[in-house]
């Protein structure tokens, strides 16, 4: 407990002990023991016994001291820290010297983390020892981590790992989540909102204004999206730059490339839209790349590869398609769209591309602007045919059915283009957000053999499932039903368990308003096997539990919300060969 006062000349119990031991007279050897080591004012000696009077112990008095000048040293510390002398670092080296041997002792400990935190470089023996003690390690402030971490990479890691699995975790609750909702879903929040989430703070704290440390924890991120391939990374690598930026980091973010590039798209997401002046700055960035410094198209690829730029990016180009239809103009001659699709197509390439290290923007297909982009518009066109010919006087009605076949072009371009395909995806939670039920059983088919599986993601099934509570009134038909679970959901649910989990989280919500018929028949189905994780197992326990209630007391049905998302319809000439529906 006083290891290193020996060191600085200062007696502690062993040499009382010793002594005691040697002494012929204890009482005046402890006398002399207290005189020579007890606080050296010649005033203090006089008054004591006055304290002993009172029954007050020495120790106590002693100890009281102790604390006040514990404090007084620790203000002065900070106080020397924070001025402008040329020599105060000199100062706190000093102090450091005389109170590091006891840094062991509790009572002293304080002192020596304030002289550590306070040293912008402190001397490399120290580091070496306070990394070596893991209690002195563990009570050190981030300040001196800092300065450890970034010559220990390795150790960097071990701090960081738990932090970066704790916000995958978090990312994937929240795409799980047992709120439905069209309203309230993953894209919710508001970038600074994000930002205050605990690992990002926590990051952003553990780095500091260290541009080495930023730089490890940039690299840490690159290598688990390699690995992993999951995009929570790409959104966390984002985030973690403009929470620097909110704290007016200028160390770290005036020498990351990529700092006003997202601080411009971090605007949009903001906004969840890309209006023409903040296109016109991103295409200045994404132009603005020199020769030699094509680098920082991994990183810009990462930073367009969060869900949340893809969100807005894809948003923004269904809003813009709905200008361009309002205005008989074709996509090929929107320089807003086309730099829409590609940032998306640079996002989209964001793993080939910090894979393969060749740093060249992905080349866009064109055939996604002139044949993919108007075969969706045929199937606006097809609805709106159909719309206008239901409101027909019965004598001027055709025999004309609602479509229940897709353009080839649509459904070939949604299984072998991933920009398309993102558009496509979009574009059925667009229909879906207009409660439109005809269109939505003619698309929801396709879905089942798309690029990559991209319809049966996580993030597109959380959309779709909140979407889907728009039209809970349609579930009391077979016909719906049978669009949405059997001829989608349920096409891959045994072979993947993340489907699994979307339908049982939708009828949680739903299941009083499906067929109960259907119902029946879709809960056998839906019965998890004995290898499914705990999470299938209690959405389902929770189902049953819901049914029994149900038949119990039956509810009032809900009346669906009507809702606003900021995708605003636009008005469209009613003339034969444009629809009035918007896209």
């Amino acid at each position: 407990m006083f290891a290193g006062l020996p060191e600085l000349g200062i007696s502690n119990g062993e040499d009382l002990k010793e002594t005691l031991t040697n002494c012929t007279e204890p009482l005046k050897a402890i006398d002399q023991f207290q005189m020579e080591n007890g606080i050296l004012l010649p005033t203090l000696q006089s008054a004591l016994p006055f304290l002993d009077l009172h029954g007050t112990p020495r120790l106590e008095f002693h100890q009281s001291v102790f604390d006040e000048l514990r404090e007084k040293l620790m203000e002065r510390v900070a106080t020397i820290a924070e001025g402008k002398e040329e020599d105060r670092y000199m100062k706190l080296e000093e102090l450091l010297e005389k109170s590091f041997p006891l840094v062991k002792m509790p009572s002293i400990q304080p002192i020596v983390m304030r002289v550590l935190k306070h040293l912008p470089k402190v001397p490399e023996k120290k580091l070496k020892q306070v990394m070596a003690d893991k209690e002195l390690y563990k009570v050190c402030a981030v300040e001196v981590k800092r300065q450890i971490w970034q010559d220990n990479q390795a150790l960097f890691g071990d701090e960081v790992s738990p932090l970066l699995k704790q916000y995958i975790v978090e990312k994937e609750a929240a795409l799980f989540s047992s709120d439905l909702s069209i309203l309230h879903n993953f894209f919710s929040p508001s970038p600074k909102t994000r930002r205050q989430g605990e690992v990002v703070l926590k990051l952003t704290q553990m780095i500091g204004k260290n541009v080495k440390l930023y730089d490890m924890v940039l690299q840490f991120l690159r290598t688990l999206f390699l690995r992993t391939r999951n995009v929570h990374y790409c959104t966390l690598r984002a985030e973690l730059l403009m929470s620097l930026h909110d704290l007016d980091i200028s160390e770290i973010c005036s020498v990351d490339p990529c700092h006003k590039f997202s601080w411009c798209l971090d605007a949009c997401i903001r906004e969840k839209f890309v209006d023409a002046k903040r296109a016109r700055e991103l295409q200045g960035f994404l132009d603005g790349v020199k020769k030699g410094q094509e680098q920082v198209l991994g990183d810009l690829s990462m930073i367009l590869c969060d869900p949340f730029a893809c969100n807005t990016l894809v948003l923004s180009t269904v809003r813009n398609l709905q200008e361009l239809l309002s205005q008989d103009a074709l996509p090929r001659d929107s320089p807003d769209l086309l730099l829409l699709l590609r940032m998306l197509s640079l996002g989209q390439g964001a793993w080939d591309m910090i894979d393969s290290q060749v740093f060249k923007e992905p080349r866009m297909d064109l055939e996604v602007v002139t044949r993919f982009l108007p075969a969706m518009m045929s199937i606006v066109v097809d609805d709106y045919t159909f719309t206008v010919e239901q409101k027909l006087p019965s004598e001027e009605k055709t025999s004309l059915t609602y479509p229940n076949t897709l353009p080839e072009t649509f459904s070939r371009y949604i299984q072998e283009n991933r920009v398309a395909c993102e558009i496509g995806l979009y574009y059925v939670l667009h229909i879906a957000k207009q409660r439109n039920k005809n269109a939505l059983q003619r698309l929801l088919p396709a879905l089942v053999d798309t690029y990559n599986d991209m319809a049966f993601g996580d993030i597109f099934l959380h959309l779709l499932t909140g979407h889907l509570t728009l039209l809970s009134d349609e579930f009391g038909s077979e016909e719906f039903c049978s669009a949405v679970f059997d001829n989608f959901l349920l096409t891959s649910f045994s072979s993947k368990e993340n489907v699994h989990r979307h339908c049982l989280r939708l009828l949680n919500h739903l299941h009083q308003k499906v067929l109960v018929s259907y119902m029946e028949t879709l809960m056998k189905t839906l019965e998890p096997p004995k290898q499914s994780s705990e999470s299938v197992k209690e959405l389902c326990t929770l189902l049953k539990e819901k049914l029994e209630a149900s038949k119990k007391s039956p509810q009032e049905p809900e009346e669906a919300p009507s809702m606003d998302l900021g995708l605003h319809p636009v008005s469209v000439p009613s003339t034969p060969s444009t629809p009035t529906t918007p896209l």
